[in-house]
């Protein structure tokens, strides 16, 4: 794949990330907290908690830190699980008027969400060889948004705090959510996994 179309797939996936992983479940999230729709309450609860996972994928990048590779792959695959793996919700969106325009939304959202989220894992892969290898001109593409990112939060940083928003603490907060993040991942798989299985309950 030449440079210039692989990193115009690279941008062209950060803005639908921002698009279908942001923009659309945040008006979504408004949309059923007005219309007290408690089941995509729920769900769209659970699947911030998952996807902030990209999130964190963008600060480690921002750092230039190999581990940002892998969990930018990963985030797009655990995204999907979290919107199409509980039992409970499924029949609660189901059971919801056909005609219902929330309803209609989300299940859009969803497949439209599922569909990105394998091509940008797609795309994300081809990546995975920056961890161990030198930067090349296709690594240098993965870095170029969320440093765009991080100088927008590195003038809010400076705006509000006084103080600088650096590439190395940038890196430090991604570890930090990173770890907080699999100790959680890790107490779902091994405890309440086991015990309430695909049921979201209050989750």
């Amino acid at each position: 794949m030449e440079a210039i179309s692989y990193g115009s797939l690279v941008w062209l996936s950060y803005r639908l990330g921002a698009t279908f992983a942001f923009g659309l479940p945040l008006v979504l999230f408004i949309w059923a907290s007005i219309k007290k729709e408690s089941s995509i309450i729920r769900l769209l609860s659970i699947y911030w908690k998952v996807s902030s996972l990209m999130v964190i994928s963008m600060l480690l990048l921002t750092g230039n830190r190999p581990i940002g590779y892998f969990t930018s792959f990963l985030s797009p695959v655990l995204m999907v699980i979290s919107i199409w793996f509980w039992i409970d919700l499924n029949e609660e969106i189901n059971e919801l008027p056909p005609f219902n325009a929330l309803a209609f939304s989300l299940k859009i959202w969803r497949w439209a969400l599922s569909v990105f989220s394998c091509l940008f894992s797609a795309i994300a892969f081809l990546s995975l060889k920056c961890i161990n290898t030198i930067q090349s001109n296709n690594c240098y593409y993965w870095i170029e948004a969320p440093s765009g990112l991080n100088q927008i939060i590195r003038n809010i940083f400076n705006f509000l705090f006084g103080a600088n928003w650096t590439e190395a603490l940038s890196a430090f907060i991604g570890y930090l959510a990173l770890i907080i993040y699999i100790v959680g991942f890790i107490q779902w798989c091994f405890i309440r996994l086991p015990k309430q299985g695909r049921i979201a309950g209050g989750l």
